[in-house]
């Protein structure tokens, strides 16, 4: 510019593209400088920006910075709305007001035995980073609303000064003194407080429990519990009103204790909330048909609205279930006492009883409320055994006049879901099999039986029925709702189902036989499993809400869980709502509970993602105590998981996640594919995709986080090079 001559005033436009390539000089001082703006310009400057921002088009930060409203700040609050087909998650920020869609942003991910800790509809401090395509990459600074700020870890001795080493990798190590290591030894894991920074830059904590040894398998479902914040006590009112409970008289009950109902559960189950019994129809108008009772526990007559009782179950709003032992949702003295349906036992149940044709289609039903008496406690594998011709002295005698009637009536009621189709996933699940001394014996495949899907089928049908009630009377009711996936899913589905030559089909009113003739195709291939894991990621996740949107994986027009209100809040209120809606009994639904039953819903489902999620970290921790014995060992996986900072390895004989750092797949640099699912090589197109069946050494395994990492022993595959692929 020449010397005399004033720089000419910024166009609106020249002043936001500034702001867009220079966010962090965006002040108004920081305008003017980079303009040469002066005197009576730096007036007319500042009556722009203020059109801008009444416009809309400038946003006003802290620190009198001015930036797009669209465009996120580097530290921000974010909102986890998605998990895409690999297993990343996605979010948006917690606070926006724009019309427009917000900038999508993808979630650093922790190692896979972390990624629960968040999960869709929680919040998390993130820090931003803006990429090249207008979307953010965030990295997790402090997930929100995770408790006190409290911290269990192992105790040790660094150089004399006591340490404590966090269970939970995203948070620091605490300097403990001796006055306040509670007389920990090393080695022991403990519960801690923290306070104030130390010199060294440690955070100080304070022991305040010691929880045993660090390196006793017993302890691994304790860190899980702490971590997430899990409720494990309950308030002296609560308790006492769960020891004044009394299995009532009959009075205006409906009698079922002379009905042979049975419990089938699973080997290791500690409460029992539902029995079942199924007879053939006498009405001549129903030619081979079905009359089937289920019976569950009456909760609702123990936990009433209102009460110390309903406060503590509406907090922890589920039972927690790991390898040994139970957060429950109720006091023992109730969900293994007066509530759980022992044999022999008379118990306070609600029942309902159903009429089926021979197709097992719904005629009527119709619930009541009573007494009933289990006539035995079965398993799922004593029910198969017995079904098989091979009964036990449990099981025999009740297989002609129980166990037959029930497989029978579930032929027809299979008919009416195969006229359903709802969606068939194959997903398997682990179990941990502890010793007697808490010793961990083994990871393995959890059984699944034609008694599981009896059982199963049986449980959904109570659901509709209760459901349908509610909806009859026209009472509010907590709806367990699953929506269709986005659209978004089903094209990132579609493009890798064409990887496999498989198609979703397009254009048509989306439907779980849909997804069940993709998982068809697949079966006995080499791909199934990977299948059904894209398509089971593609699912959008089910949650409770008073508004009723149906469930589409169970191809269900409404639907309601009642049938386990021993370990789910839920039902307890779906419970309530059956009394009001039949008249049967003057404890109901409360009078203010159907204005809360919104945020309820929010809240129970937000309690489910916590229980999940602490019971996925507990098994991880069991599992990598198992595998610490063999470590070098080499194992036979495939990829369950293709992100851009590495593969995740699910190992086939434990169900075990691990991961392969990007820097541990050579020296070139590898390129995420999303289209493809893979991580590509620049140079030489070697390629590592999701599904490809694989063998890893074990290299690292820490029980306390439940980390692995593995060391991939195969070779990739060779796919097309990046710069062959340019349009």
């Amino acid at each position: 510019m020449a010397k005399g001559h004033a720089a000419p005033f910024p166009s609106r436009e020249q002043v936001l593209e500034f702001l867009e390539k220079n966010p962090d000089r965006a002040s108004k001082r920081d305008i003017a400088r980079a303009f040469g703006i002066k005197g009576s310009g730096r007036v007319l400057l500042k009556d722009l920006l203020k059109e801008l921002v009444v416009e809309g088009r400038l946003d006003r930060r802290r620190g009198r910075r001015l930036a797009d409203p669209r465009r996120l700040p580097a530290v921000a609050v974010i909102e986890v709305i998605d998990l895409d087909v690999d297993g990343e998650l996605w979010g948006r920020p917690a606070s926006w007001s724009e019309d427009a869609e917000p900038p999508k942003i993808l979630l650093a991910p922790l190692p896979r035995h972390r990624a629960p800790a968040l999960g869709i509809g929680d919040r998390a401090l993130a820090r931003l980073e803006r990429r090249d395509d207008g979307s953010y990459l965030a990295r997790v600074m402090r997930v929100l609303g995770a408790g006190p700020d409290r911290v269990i870890g192992e105790y040790a001795l660094v150089a004399g000064q006591g340490r404590i080493r966090s269970s939970d990798r995203r948070k620091q190590d605490l300097a403990v003194s001796g006055a306040d290591s509670a007389g920990a030894q090393p080695g022991e894991l403990v519960f801690a407080e923290v306070r104030a920074a130390s010199r060294a830059g440690l955070r100080q904590g304070r022991v305040i429990e010691r929880l045993g040894r660090s390196d006793d398998p017993r302890s691994l479902s304790l860190i899980a519990i702490h971590d997430h914040d899990l409720p494990t006590e309950f308030g002296p009112s609560a308790l006492a009103e769960a020891a004044d409970a009394r299995v009532p008289s009959l009075g205006d009950g409906v009698d079922l204790r002379p009905l042979p109902l049975v419990t089938i559960d699973p080997d290791e189950a500690r409460d029992h909330d539902d029995a079942v019994w199924a007879g053939h129809d006498d009405d001549p108008a129903n030619p081979g048909g079905w009359q089937v009772v289920i019976a569950i526990a009456d909760v609702a007559r123990y936990v009433l609205p209102g009460s110390a009782l309903d406060r503590e179950a509406l907090r922890r709003g589920n039972s927690a279930y790991f390898p040994d032992r139970v957060v429950p949702m109720l006091p023992e003295a109730l969900s293994n006492g007066v509530c759980s349906l022992r044999p022999k036992e008379d118990r306070a149940c609600m029942a309902v009883r159903v009429w089926l044709d021979a197709r097992g289609r719904k005629r009527r039903h119709g619930f009541v409320r009573g007494l009933m008496r289990s006539a035995a406690r079965l398993t799922y594998a004593q029910v198969q055994t017995a079904i098989d011709g091979r009964p036990d002295d449990a099981a025999g005698p009740l297989l002609e006049s129980v166990i037959r009637p029930l497989y029978d009536a579930h032929a027809a009621l299979t008919q009416a879901r195969a006229e359903r189709d709802p969606l068939e996933l194959e997903v398997p699940e682990r179990r941990v099999r502890i010793g007697p001394q808490g010793e961990v014996l083994g990871i393995e495949p959890r059984p699944f039986y034609a008694s599981n899907r009896l059982i199963e089928d049986y449980m959904i049908l109570a659901n509709v029925c209760a459901a349908e009630t509610i909806e009859h009377a026209r009472l509010p009711c907590m709806y367990r709702v699953h929506a269709e996936p986005s659209r978004e899913k089903l094209e990132s589905l579609r493009d890798f189902l064409e990887t496999l030559d498989l198609r979703l089909a397009r254009g048509q009113v989306l439907t779980p036989a849909m997804f069940n003739r993709i998982l068809r195709r697949a079966k006995d291939q080499p791909h199934q499993r990977l299948v059904n894991e894209v398509v089971l990621r593609s699912q959008a996740q089910a949650e409770y809400s008073p508004e009723n949107l149906g469930h589409f994986g169970l191809a269900l027009p409404r639907y309601a869980h009642f049938t386990s209100p021993i370990r789910r809040y839920a039902d307890v209120l779906v419970h309530r709502a059956v009394i009001s809606a039949c008249g049967l009994g003057s404890d109901g639904l409360g009078r203010d509970e159907a204005k809360r039953f919104r945020a309820i819903g929010e809240t129970i489902s937000a309690t489910e993602r916590r229980a999940m999620a602490a019971e996925r970290d507990a098994v991880d921790r069991f599992t990598a105590h198992y595998l610490a014995q063999k470590m070098g060992g080499k194992f036979r996986g495939h990829v369950s998981g293709v992100t851009r900072f590495g593969l995740f390895v699910t190992l086939e004989d434990t169900g075990a996640d691990g991961l392969v750092p990007v820097r541990d797949l050579g020296d070139e640099y590898f390129r995420h594919d999303d289209k493809r699912h893979a991580l590509v090589g620049e140079r030489t197109g070697a390629a590592w995709r999701l599904g490809d069946r694989v063998e890893v050494a074990l290299r690292e395994v820490d029980p306390l986080s439940g980390r692995l990492r593995f060391e991939l022993l195969s070779e990739p595959a060779i796919i097309a090079k990046a710069r062959r692929r340019r349009r």
